[in-house]
């Protein structure tokens, strides 16, 4: 075939008039062809090197490849894994800007760069052609029509996150064809955005889907990478979730979900890649460029492991910083993705000296103007050097805050000293954002996430259950901060069952009426159980696919959510976009914009914030101090009530009391009594009774003081 020059950029394969044009970065190569197969993938056809290098860029326009075309890299220099190089031209390499992949990966020896069992281990080279274990990339073209698409543009503080997984939110949905459930088309439809629109949230963060890799480990054990924290392409959605083209049925469920008015967020792994350490397979960055891909130790034969998963992607290298800001370029423009959620978010922070939040990675998104308006999530830790930077991200970014998680879990639960963290965590963590100016929308609020218990199993047992992931339950977090109230997992005592669901609606209310920005773990909302397991990474079954019957059988639970989302919704108050301090008046009830109140009706003392044995703490905000000015582009309408003050009272002690309520001039009325899920709205007088483990909320409303 014949070959022109082409052009270095764009990076990829790019469909162009006159044919395609083929460029990969790499530094240390020698060489680089271009391997064409027949439609099957099966049969390679030509090897055509690429005749060009442009500032490491190799690069090549071939006039004969069209769209559909198969194809793969084979990538020639020194096999020194000792120098840090490990390039083997035998091996058939993916495209990293690849967008699909046609075929499955098949997993064996063959695909390693050295001889498995030899005495020198990844030393040695292995000679073997390994086409034929390997997916093709798919030469595309981005053309889909996004006419009527728009960005929904859900306002920061007005968000409520719904944490999923792709297979696991549709797959036991029985009204859904078999072949449709688990699968990118499954959650666009309306069973599911329907749901979705009934509870009232306003994002779908989905786990990764980028296309990754199943651990060898785990299949041995007969399981698998549920989760997909092993990611092998940052640019192609994973086929394992599509009936037939990934690309187009992802691109339909995003329309279909913005039509609902629903963001859609991605959680991307750009810390680590699927290739694992210096004994994993050679897939694709480790025969490209070892050492430019990788961060390697002292001795270059070894990989940084900040990730725990082998190996380290080097984001502060200018060309893999390319490629992330490639990828999330293209997730935005050619897959109209509204945000990102980035997995140990401190490592590709990271560079030599350590994390840097100024650094180029944070800072090279800080002023990139296609992801300006694009929600940026981080997961602020890792276990790496300094890999603890909770509240360290610069403007802009939002943090997981798993703080807030430990606060609230060890609140209700009756954990002793925990009122100054409760009033700091439902506050929006001002002692950990504010200091860089920040808002309360820094905060993620969670009481549980993928990660860890479901809320059910969170009330249900005092111990993690992991014996089913077959590592002897060593597997998992330890300090859960869980409460299984009397036995452990499902029981048939009703007074057992009727403390753990009133506990559920206590960590549920907390967490949608605190500051902040709430995320919820789908199926929380309807009493979805893992049994036990804390840690389901490995469990692609009925432990972590949801139950859709249980709505029928939770449908008390499930109104209660619904409830405190319209709630949130409804008084702009809870969703504030400043901090307050109490240095600004009400100027409808003449006292400070927020205020603390002890079991007795007054203000907290500091005696009471100091007592170990409190378990109580009221928190009054008022809507008009300060103003909403700082909600940008707040627009007002006949059911939020922007003037309306609301108080919470948290009892976390196995007594009640009666607790006498602020005299502002207007009569007050309970919204929310977690003892009585079903209490419709009602006028509270001078007084509420607070029972024990129990969480209210009431509102004061001087533009609606009769109604």
């Amino acid at each position: 075939m014949r070959v022109l020059p082409g052009t270095p950029y764009p990076i990829g394969a790019t469909v162009t008039p006159e044919g395609v044009n083929f460029a990969l970065f790499s530094a240390n190569a020698e060489k680089v062809e271009v391997c064409l197969f027949e439609p099957s993938g099966t049969r390679e056809l030509a090897r055509i090197p690429l005749p060009e290098r442009t500032s490491d860029i190799w690069h090549g326009l071939i006039p004969e490849v069209n769209v559909g075309d198969l194809y793969g890299y084979r990538v020639y220099g020194p096999y020194d894994p000792e120098r840090g190089h490990r390039f083997n031209h035998h091996k058939l390499l993916l495209d990293p800007y690849a967008r699909q992949h046609h075929g499955p990966l098949i997993q064996t020896d063959e695909n390693l760069g050295y001889i498995a069992g030899h005495p020198d281990a990844d030393l040695s080279f292995d000679p073997r052609d390994n086409a034929h274990n390997i997916p093709k990339c798919v030469v595309t073209v981005d053309d889909y029509n996004w006419r009527g698409d728009t960005h929904p543009r859900t306002k920061l503080f007005d968000s409520v996150i719904y944490e999923t997984h792709i297979k696991g939110l549709t797959k036991r949905i029985g009204k859904l064809g078999r072949s449709r459930r688990g699968t990118y088309a499954a959650a666009g439809q309306k069973q599911v955005i329907g749901h979705l629109q009934e509870i009232g949230v306003t994002a779908l963060e989905v786990l990764p889907i980028h296309t990754f890799v199943n651990d060898t480990y785990l299949k041995e054990k007969n399981l698998s990478n549920y989760w997909g924290y092993n990611s092998l392409s940052f640019f192609a959605a994973d086929a394992r979730y599509s009936e037939g083209n990934p690309v187009e049925e992802f691109r339909k469920m995003v329309k279909s979900l913005h039509h609902a008015g629903i963001e859609l967020i991605l959680d991307v792994v750009y810390n680590h890649t699927a290739e694992g350490n210096e004994l994993g397979p050679t897939l694709c960055y480790r025969g490209i460029d070892n050492a430019s891909y990788y961060r390697l130790a002292q001795n270059p034969r070894y990989y940084i492991n900040d990730s725990g998963c082998g190996n380290t992607v080097r984001c502060s290298h200018p060309r893999v910083l390319q490629m992330i800001m490639d990828s999330l370029r293209y997730w935005v423009e050619h897959m109209h993705v509204d945000g990102f959620r980035f997995d140990l978010a401190t490592i590709v922070a990271r560079e030599a000296s350590g994390y840097k939040p100024r650094g180029g990675f944070l800072d090279t998104i800080t002023q990139d103007p296609t992801l300006r308006g694009t929600k940026l999530i981080a997961e602020p830790w890792d276990c790496g050097p300094g890999g603890y930077q909770l509240g360290n991200f610069p403007p802009g970014w939002s943090e997981w805050n798993d703080q807030y998680r430990d606060n609230i879990r060890k609140f209700w639960h009756g954990r002793e000293n925990q009122v100054q963290a409760l009033s700091r965590s439902i506050h929006g963590s001002s002692d950990i954002f504010e200091w860089q100016k920040r808002k309360p929308t820094a905060s993620i609020n969670f009481i549980t996430s993928h990660d860890g218990y479901t809320l059910s199993d969170l009330v249900s047992y005092n111990e993690k259950h992991n014996k089913a992931n077959g590592e002897n339950n060593q597997d998992g977090h330890d300090a859960n901060y869980s409460c299984n109230h009397g036995a452990e997992g499902p029981t048939d005592n009703p007074e057992i069952n009727a403390i753990r669901n009133r506990q559920r609606r206590n960590l549920m209310a907390t967490m949608l009426l605190s500051q902040g920005i709430p995320m919820m773990l789908a199926g929380d909302e309807f009493g979805h159980t893992q049994l036990g397991n804390n840690n389901a990474y490995c469990q692609d079954n009925e432990t972590t696919w949801l139950d859709w019957s249980a709505k029928k059988h939770d449908q008390i639970h499930f109104e209660f959510v619904k409830k405190l989302i319209r709630l949130r919704k409804q008084f702009p108050v809870l969703r504030r976009n400043k901090y307050l301090h109490g240095k600004n008046r009400s100027r409808a009830f003449s006292v400070p914009d927020i205020q603390w109140f002890s079991s007795d009706g007054a203000i907290m003392s500091e005696q009471q914030w100091n007592d170990p044995d409190c378990r109580f703490l009221g928190m009054m905000i008022c809507g008009d101090a300060g103003c909403f000015a700082e909600m940008e582009d707040l627009t007002p309408n006949s059911t939020q009530q922007h003037n309306a003050a609301i108080l919470l009272l948290l009892n976390s002690s196995d007594h009640g009391v009666e607790f006498h309520l602020p005299q502002v001039g207007f009569p007050w009325f309970l919204e929310v009594d977690t003892c009585d899920p079903e209490k419709e709205r009602q006028a509270a007088g001078d007084s509420v009774n607070s029972e024990g483990r129990s969480l209210l909320m009431c509102s004061v409303n001087p533009d609606h003081a009769h109604s």
